[in-house]
């Protein structure tokens, strides 16, 4: 459970250095230049990202069980994910129509893929895992508001059609591949039961 902790602070920390100490980031970019300062972002993202899932991958093992779902919860994920997927394809895209209602759909997409495994997993790693992740959302999405405000940051402006069009055919062809193969490839886990 320890290392799923180091890598969620990793992980979770460097993403979060713009919530809680937006004046050390500008330091950093200043005295290092933006392309360092990405790149030991992206070190540290990674690093963290590895540690979460070998160390999630550890904590399954040995499980700490809280309560165990229902088969027809994965369904309900089933259904939730797609505009998860959808989300987070417009998150990668220009501004279209999606991108500009939702205004940040990589926040979104992060929200509907906690919530909906929290849904079907009740031990304590993935409360750890995916609470983590959902929690880091509301606050990201919540500090990007206060920067909106400031004038720091601006909604995006919706764009051309194609880039919704891009965003759905994209989304549902990551939901489908990770639904029919993906999932169970990289986790160990059929998303639905009996698929």
């Amino acid at each position: 459970m320890i290392w799923l902790i180091v890598g969620l602070v990793l992980f979770l920390g460097v993403h979060s250095v713009r919530i809680v100490a937006p004046e050390f980031r500008a330091a950093q970019i200043d005295a290092r230049g933006l392309n360092t300062w990405k790149g030991i972002y992206a070190l540290v993202s990674i690093a963290g990202f590895v540690i979460i899932v070998w160390g999630y991958g550890i904590a399954r093992l040995d499980p700490v069980a809280f309560w165990v779902a229902p088969s027809w919860t994965s369904h309900v994920v089933a259904l939730l994910m797609l505009p998860a997927m959808i989300f987070l394809v417009a998150s990668q895209v220009p501004a279209g129509r999606i991108k500009a209602a939702v205004k940040h759909p990589m926040l979104l997409a992060v929200k509907i893929w906690a919530l909906a495994h929290l849904l079907v997993n009740g031990d304590l790693a993935s409360l750890l895992l995916f609470g983590s992740f959902l929690a880091w959302a509301v606050v990201d999405r919540i500090s990007e508001k206060k920067r909106l405000l400031a004038g720091i940051t601006r909604n995006p402006v919706a764009g051309p059609v194609k880039w919704d069009v891009i965003a759905v055919l994209g989304g549902v062809i990551l939901y489908l591949a990770f639904l029919l193969w993906l999932h169970q490839w990289l986790i160990g886990v059929p998303p639905i039961v009996g698929l």
